[in-house]
């Protein structure tokens, strides 16, 4: 039977799935738009911008580049992104699905992420998962921190006590802005310092969130 009043609230990228191999081919289709600035970006770039909104992520991909132009290339770089993803999609990790299958007999499910509106809907809609999660919330939509992200998801939904799961530092830190646990899904693209809860697989996220929730 569901808990009313426990969640357990997750990142995106690097901890439910992984679509950096799509999302680059995606930017990169449209950076080649633009052959004066002769950039392009791999994998292994994406995975060092993980965690960060799309402002930043895009500030440090075209640091010399007019904040008009820059922004011009991202709004495309949103669409072709969602278009290609809405096509291809990214790889959900293994035991995803089984561990929301068993997480959400007991308590809600919801998702935060840092990333621009649109990208949490495309995701539920190419897994059709929208049936496991109750809410989400984005920066791109709120322009909030994450951490007063997970905030808004947990008033709005009547949360008393809830876990983060994420892969990055700046997970770890919207974690303790928002005054929950984190659990670090060390499987992901990111590093964090002496966290409580190490997650190595998605066996051990389920049940490190049921130890931490009860």
């Amino acid at each position: 039977m569901e808990v009313k009043n426990k969640a357990v609230i997750y990142d995106l990228d690097g901890t439910l799935w992984d679509s950096s191999r799509e999302v680059v081919e995606a930017w990169n289709i449209v950076l080649a738009r633009y052959p004066h600035l002769n950039k392009q970006i791999t994998v292994e770039d994406m995975h060092s911008y993980m965690g960060k909104n799309i402002f930043d992520i895009f500030r440090l991909i075209l640091p010399d580049v007019s904040k008009e132009e820059r922004n011009s290339i991202m709004e495309e770089s949103i669409i072709e992104q969602e278009n290609y993803l809405k096509k291809h999609g990214g790889t959900l990790y293994k035991g995803v699905l089984e561990m929301l299958a068993r997480l959400k007999d007991k308590y809600k499910l919801i998702i935060v992420s840092n990333c621009q509106d649109g990208y949490a809907q495309t995701f539920l809609d190419y897994t059709k998962l929208w049936d496991e999660f109750c809410d989400f919330e984005v920066h791109g939509r709120t322009g909030m921190c994450k951490g007063d992200n997970i905030k808004l998801v947990m008033e709005r939904n009547g949360i008393e006590k809830a876990v983060y799961v994420g892969d990055t530092k700046g997970d770890s830190e919207a974690a303790q802005h928002a005054g929950v646990p984190f659990i670090y899904a060390s499987y992901g693209f990111g590093e964090v310092e002496k966290p409580l809860y190490v997650a190595k697989n998605i066996q051990d996220v389920v049940e490190m969130a049921e130890e931490i929730l009860g």
